[in-house]
């Protein structure tokens, strides 16, 4: 079983930086896919980023490309997201998920319905 543990939310002003953590338990972390959805209040749960098993193939959503970085590290079972510059709209609870069939490429993930693996998810808020 695949167990996911978002960490690193919190409270940031407008044009603040945060880094969030997922770390993955399971000695396949390395073959997998993983990315990063979140969720605002009412809202459905949208795609943010998305990286290959070795890091070489991103994919980010418009809204979040140039500001945020998604990168991974295999030998310690994490991925990260680094966010930049955030914005009120960045306002979210966010999820780290993985599935195999991502591991190759992940520029067709970005419908949350078709990731196995979800973590808890992080709350982050960003103020004006």
């Amino acid at each position: 079983q695949v167990q996911l543990v978002e960490s690193g939310g919190g409270l940031v002003q407008v044009v603040g930086s945060l880094r969030l953590s997922c770390a993955r338990s399971g000695r396949t972390f390395s073959y997998y896919g993983m990315a990063w959805f979140r969720q605002a209040p009412g809202k459905e749960r949208e795609f943010v980023s998305a990286i290959n098993w070795n890091g070489i193939n991103t994919y980010y959503a418009d809204s979040v490309k140039g500001r945020f970085t998604i990168s991974r590290d295999n030998d310690n079972n994490t991925v990260y997201l680094q966010m930049n510059s955030l914005k009120s709209e960045d306002t979210a609870v966010y999820y780290c998920a993985a599935d195999l069939k991502y591991g190759m490429t992940v520029t067709r993930g970005s419908s949350p319905s078709t990731w196995q693996y979800w973590g808890q998810g992080t709350q982050v808020t960003v103020s004006s």
